[in-house]
């Protein structure tokens, strides 16, 4: 029995929920009784939900996975992208390595305030003589090229190889704030919310300095002080009527 991991809803007739809440990975098997494994992470399973949603127009993709398996990452991602509905990513923890590469598929990236992208460069394990180990470090060099364009391809002139490469060289994990930066997602959720934090505390910093520097407090003239509001003036004169 496959372990559900792809959670598919159709919300509408034209528009599906997919949540990636899991490691990639192809088919396995049961190596005690040789059955086979189906993944719900798989790029064959992905291909089997589009081909069941033909009319679909938008596509909601939720992420919090740490990645997986290139292979069936690469295959998910490329059917998202020639896929012609608009497709949104959401991420909602992580999107880490070729979990965030399927994000880059999609027309819009939204990201939590403090979900996170982590971006390396691909890795493969290797065993054999010096010709074979040579050949595969020039294997996954080919496959992080193509990594790497998909993410130069969504941030247009937000990021420079010069600056993926060394995104890439240092396995970063990138916040909200660095995505949006480096134009690998296009909004944040909740960021309004925190501007008006972000005010309201260099309000209370700027009163904290005017206190230090011991500046007197603006006072009101004398001749306001006894001076009421319309309000004040209206429930004075109700509550004399009503004997108050």
């Amino acid at each position: 029995m496959a372990k559900v991991r792809w959670n598919v809803i159709q919300k509408a007739e034209n528009e599906i929920d997919i949540y990636l809440y899991d490691d990639i990975e192809g088919d396995s098997y049961d190596w005690w009784n040789g059955e086979r494994i189906e993944s719900e992470t798989s790029s064959k399973y992905i291909k089997e939900i589009l081909e069941k949603n033909p009319n679909a127009t938008q596509i909601n993709l939720y992420v919090n996975s740490y990645g997986g398996d290139v292979k069936e990452g690469l295959g998910i991602y490329s059917q998202l992208k020639r896929h012609t509905a608009n497709k949104t990513a959401y991420v909602d923890g992580f999107a880490c390595s070729i979990a965030s590469v399927i994000c880059m598929a999609c027309n819009t990236i939204i990201m939590g305030m403090n979900s996170l992208l982590m971006v390396h460069h691909a890795s493969m394990g290797m065993y054999g003589n010096a010709e074979e180990l040579r050949k595969a470090a020039n294997d996954v060099e080919v496959i992080d090229k193509s990594s790497c364009s998909s993410y130069l391809q969504k941030a247009g002139n937000k990021l420079t190889e010069e600056t993926l490469k060394e995104l890439l060289d240092n396995q970063t994990w990138l916040s909200a704030e660095d995505c949006l930066k480096y134009g690998l997602c296009d909004e944040i959720v909740g960021k309004e919310n925190t501007v008006i934090e972000t005010a309201k505390q260099q309000y209370q910093n700027f009163i904290k300095q005017q206190v230090e520097k011991n500046v007197p407090t603006p006072e009101v003239p004398k001749k306001f002080e006894e001076q009421k509001s319309n309000y004040e003036k209206l429930k004075q004169i109700f509550n004399k009527k009503e004997g108050i």
